[in-house]
């Protein structure tokens, strides 16, 4: 599947796995450091601390989701379709979900919901049109 639609989903698919990558980062790697907490809202490190195991393990779905994305993005650009297709959407549609999730939790999260879905939704719109078409 190398039409342009697909290519550019991909790209945005990738994108957002970037994106978790990088929440995965801050969550699991990074939680420590006042820069990082004080980015999730976190007033102290005693609050920091109480929230660290949560962050950790969700840093991971984060990762895991950027990994099957990545992997689906592979398998495509490799022309195993159906698998590729199915492997990058299921992801990218579980980030928007996720990221649904996170806006219904907290009005004033839009703007993290926004960078966590807007890429993996445009991406998953773009592939399933180049399916069609």
């Amino acid at each position: 599947m190398t039409t342009p639609l697909a290519v550019l989903g991909a790209v945005l698919i990738g994108l957002a796995a970037l994106i978790h990558v990088y929440i995965f980062f801050l969550e699991s790697v990074a939680w420590s450091k006042p820069a990082t907490w004080k980015t999730f809202g976190l007033r102290s490190q005693a609050d920091a601390d109480v929230v660290r195991p949560m962050a950790y393990n969700q840093g991971f779905y984060n990762l895991f989701l950027a990994v099957g994305a990545l992997l689906g993005i592979i398998l495509l650009a490799l022309g195993v379709t159906q698998a590729g297709f199915a492997l990058a959407l299921f992801a990218a549609l579980s980030m928007v979900a996720a990221a649904l999730v996170l806006i219904t939790s907290n009005r004033r999260l839009a703007r993290a919901a926004l960078i966590q879905g807007a890429a993996p939704l445009i991406g998953s719109l773009l592939l399933v049109l180049a399916l069609v078409e």
